[in-house]
Formats: C-alpha cells, sequence, structure tokens
C-alpha cells in the first residue's frame, strides 16, 4: 500500500493551530458521544417506536457495526479522495443522517439512519487524531496527543448527563439534532483551514479490493447479528442465526485469504506478525467490552429498577470519568519515565475487577447514589490505567507506517468488543432471569406464614382504598409477582459484574507475558 508523503508545510503555527486542534476534536468528540449519548434515552425510544429491548440494543450496535467496519479502511479512503475531502464528506454524512434519525418514524428507519451515521463517524476518529498528530512539530507532538486522548476519554462521559438533560427537558430527537450545528460549523473550518498532504497515485476503480470489503462487511455485519439476535431467536435452532453464522466464518475466513495475497489490500493484516499488537488487539477488544458493557448496564439499572431520571443515570459516570482524565496526564508521564506499560496494565485489570465486584456487592433494588460514588471512581481509575498504556503497549515495537496500521487494528478491537459486550451482556441478563425468576418462585409457597402474612398486607392495603376483596387479592398477587420479576434482574445485572470481573483477573496473566517495548512512541511515525 503507497504511503502517503508527510510534508513540512502541514505544520501549523498559532492561530490556524488552534482552529484546527478545536475542529479534530469537536469531531473525535462528536463521534465518542454519539456512541454513548443513546444509552440514558433507550426507554424514551422504547416507548415512543413501541420496540422491545432487544431491537433497541440495535441503535447502538448497528452504529458500532458501521464504525468497525470503516475504521480499518480510514487510511485507504484518506488517499484515495484526499484527506481533506475526506474528513468534509464523512462530517457531512454524519450530520445529515443525524437530522435523519431525530426525524425516523419508526425503529428500523431509526436503525439504518444510525448505520449510514456510523459510517460517517468512524472515519472522524481515525482522521482527526492524523490531522491534529500533522499540525504540530514532533517536539510538540506528546501534547496533541494528551489533547486528543482527553477528549476521547471524556467524551464517553458527556453522552449520558447531556442525552440525559436532552431526555428530560425536550425529547429523544434533540440528542441527534444537537450534532446539527457542531457539524455544520467543523465541516466549514474543515474546507477552511485543513490541508490534504500530497498522496502518491491513487488506486484506479479496478484496483480497488472491493472483494476484500464485502468478505470484511459480511464477517463483522453478519457476527453482529448472531450475537443481538441469538438469545430471543434460540440460537442455533433457528435458520437464520446458523445461515448467518457460517457466513460470517467464511467472511472471516475469506477476507484473511484475500488481505494475504492481494497486491493492494484494504487492510494490512502482516502488521498483526508483531506479538506485542496481537496481545494489545486482545487487550483492545476485553476493554471496550468493559468500557461499553459497563456504561450500556449501569444506566438500564438505575433507570429500570431505581426509577431514576435519564439525567441522574447520566450524571452518575461523570466522577467516573473525571478521575480517568485526571489520570492521563499522569500515566502519561510515567510512560515518559520508563514504567512498565504491562504493569500498568496488570494493576489497572485488578482494579476494574474491584469495582465489578464491588458493584456485584452494591446492586439491590434499593441502592441508593452514594452506594455507587466510590465503585464508580474506581472505574475510572481502572480504565486510566488501561486506556493508554494498552494503545501503548501495543504500538511499542511497530515501525513507521505499521504503527497507524496498527493503531486502526486496536480502534476496531475496542469497538468490536463494546458490540460483543453489549449483545452477550443482554443475552445474560435475559438468561439469568429467567432462571433467577424460576429459583425465586420455587420458594414462594403459599402455605408459609410470612407468605400468607404479605399477601394479606397487600389486600387489606388495597381494600382500604376501595378496591373489592376479589380485585384486592389479584392485585397483591400482582405486586409480588413484580417485586419477584425486579429482584430476579437485579441478581442477573450481579451476575453480569462478577463473570465481567473474573474476565479481568483472567487477563492480568497474559498481559505479564508482553515483552517490554520502547515505551514512548514517536507519534510522527503514525501517520496514516
Amino acid at each position: 500500500m503507497k504511503q502517503p508523503v508527510v510534508q513540512e508545510d502541514l505544520i501549523e503555527y498559532g492561530f490556524r493551530r488552534v482552529i484546527i486542534t478545536i475542529t479534530a476534536v469537536l469531531c473525535a468528540l462528536l463521534e465518542i458521544v454519539d456512541t454513548t449519548i443513546v444509552n440514558v434515552a433507550l426507554n424514551d425510544m422504547r416507548g415512543s417506536l413501541g420496540a422491545s429491548l432487544t431491537d433497541i440494543a440495535w441503535v447502538i450496535t448497528a452504529y458500532a457495526i458501521a464504525n468497525v467496519i470503516v475504521i480499518p479502511m480510514t487510511s485507504w479512503l484518506s488517499q484515495q479522495f484526499g484527506r481533506r475531502n475526506y474528513f468534509a464528506a464523512s462530517i457531512i454524512i454524519f450530520t445529515v443522517s443525524s437530522f435523519l434519525c431525530g426525524n425516523a418514524t419508526d425503529i428500523w428507519e431509526l436503525i439504518i439512519f444510525r448505520f449510514i451515521q456510523g459510517l460517517g463517524g468512524g472515519a472522524l476518529l481515525v482522521t482527526a487524531q492524523t490531522i491534529i498528530t500533522e499540525s504540530y512539530p514532533v517536539e510538540k507532538r506528546g501534547m496533541a496527543q494528551a489533547i486528543y486522548g482527553m477528549g476521547v476519554i471524556v467524551g464517553p462521559t458527556l453522552g449520558p448527563p447531556l442525552g440525559g438533560y436532552l431526555v428530560d427537558n425536550y425529547s429523544w430527537p434533540y440528542i441527534f439534532y444537537i450534532n446539527i450545528p457542531i457539524g455544520i460549523a467543523a465541516t466549514i473550518l474543515t474546507l477552511t483551514y485543513v490541508k490534504s498532504p500530497k498522496y502518491s497515485e491513487k488506486l484506479t476503480a479496478n484496483q480497488v479490493d472491493w472483494w476484500g470489503i464485502v468478505f470484511l462487511s459480511a464477517f463483522i455485519g453478519s457476527l453482529q447479528y448472531v450475537l443481538e439476535h441469538g438469545q430471543q431467536d434460540d440460537w442455533f435452532n433457528d435458520t437464520t442465526i446458523t445461515t448467518l453464522s457460517i457466513i460470517s466464518f467464511l467472511g472471516l475466513f475469506f477476507f484473511i485469504w484475500r488481505e494475504t495475497v492481494y497486491k493492494y489490500p484494504i487492510v494490512n493484516l502482516k502488521v498483526l506478525t508483531d506479538q506485542n499488537l496481537k496481545i494489545g488487539t486482545i487487550m483492545c477488544f476485553i476493554l471496550g467490552f468493559g468500557l461499553y458493557g459497563s456504561t450500556f448496564i449501569i444506566p438500564i439499572y438505575t433507570q429500570a429498577i431505581l426509577g431514576w431520571t435519564a439525567t441522574d443515570a447520566g450524571l452518575l459516570l461523570i466522577p467516573s470519568s473525571l478521575t480517568t482524565a485526571f489520570m492521563m496526564p499522569i500515566i502519561g508521564k510515567l510512560i515518559q519515565k520508563g514504567v512498565p506499560q504491562n504493569y500498568m496494565v496488570a494493576v489497572g485489570f485488578f482494579i476494574f475487577f474491584v469495582f465489578t465486584f464491588w458493584m456485584h456487592n452494591v446492586i439491590t433494588p434499593d441502592t441508593g447514589s452514594e452506594h455507587l460514588f466510590w465503585p464508580l471512581i474506581f472505574r475510572g481509575i481502572g480504565l486510566g490505567l488501561l486506556f493508554v498504556p494498552i494503545t501503548t503497549l501495543s504500538l511499542s515495537t511497530l515501525k513507521g507506517k505499521n504503527i497507524g496500521e496498527g493503531a486502526a487494528f486496536t480502534g476496531m478491537m475496542r469497538q468490536l468488543g463494546g458490540s460483543f459486550g453489549i449483545a452477550i451482556i443482554t443475552t445474560y441478563i435475559a438468561r439469568f432471569s429467567q432462571q433467577h425468576r424460576v429459583d425465586l418462585i420455587a420458594n414462594i409457597d403459599g402455605a408459609k406464614t410470612n407468605v400468607q402474612e404479605r399477601i394479606y398486607m397487600l389486600q387489606h392495603g388495597f381494600m382500604a382504598k376501595g378496591f373489592s376483596p376479589n380485585e384486592a387479592l389479584d392485585k397483591a398477587h400482582k405486586i409480588l409477582d413484580l417485586s419477584v420479576t425486579k429482584q430476579s434482574t437485579v441478581m442477573s445485572y450481579m451476575d453480569v459484574f462478577m463473570y465481567l470481573g473474573l474476565l479481568f483477573l483472567l487477563c492480568i496473566p497474559i498481559i505479564l507475558l508482553v515483552k517490554k517495548g520502547k515505551g514512548k512512541i514517536d507519534m510522527s511515525e503514525a501517520i496514516h
């Protein structure tokens, strides 16, 4: 694959550099905020669009699939169309589809527009990083990455409270409309200020790796459908699920074959021969699993079980992200001083385990926010210790253009981990809830005194409100049934936290096997 020529004249100074930095960070924020902003609006969307929990999860998933398909192709697309044009086109696609998402009248319309929005959004993240890096002289690139990193970390946390505020005070379409003015401003600034590097010659249409694109899309798209619908369609007893599982496997097989034999591959797989990158991509997958999985489960628990408003559910996650943002510069300094990243990652995994175990112990049908504060602070510390060191560690033994290709892999695996996380968590919540419900109902025996007393109290409470004895008894049974459902759901959330924690604990020995590369990555080599 031909690389772009890195030019000195891309370096900007003064006012222009400030504008370019703001534009790029804004675009990266747009993309990241939109990954999580919908989480707190899911309940409202379900109500107004009449969708099931499984269908509504697609609003998050469709966006993530599109991201994952586009991220590995960004470096190639930038070369084909020129970076400035590609960046501006991505912002326009993102902005227009945001407007369409807000106007969607049913769930599948919303999901299709979310997918298109993800195709635009995937490019913003990687291209924004490249534009920021190129605009700073080599000696200031560390600062450039810190500015970008802060945006990337604070983004996922800005989403829920902002989404919550808009949903509570306006309505859910506004979480999409808010992108429109920012998108228009970013497009104008990009076309005015951002420069494109001069590229080597472009590929002609018949040289483009069309089959690579088809196989990649078949592999990821089918896999995602299987993960999302497996639970409700009874997994491999359903012909669609079985067919798509086979398509996904074949897609992966042919994608790997195509990229290794074709002269102009759309994704360079040879870079994965690097041992650290191999382990790093697995760690990024698990990090995505924990990051997006916990960001998905916490708002749903606080709203569905505790009855919080969307704003409160969103605000709960803010201290956690501020902790992570505060950790970023400290961890950057530690890496510069040569503290081994694998030790930092191991500590990060352990702290994340403490967070999940703590959550497993504190969540009940009526937990107060003060009990959730400290576990979430631990989540913030854990993420801080994982995010930068895993990325740096993955790329630490790569050279030159391979750094950019490696960075695309880590980004892709983080997103894919998030999609897997959400799909697997929704499946397990459904399975565990059914199991716990069966177990709990077995304990409710009408012959037991305490059960009779509870029903008697509830019945008399309803009779005091004017219901007949039969109606009151019926309502008493319904209340008891709701209470069992709530308890079984909370127990399934507890199980999910426990298994997440064990997953992170298992990663510690793996990460300690990584050999030490040079800690400082020259980001100027990462241009792609």
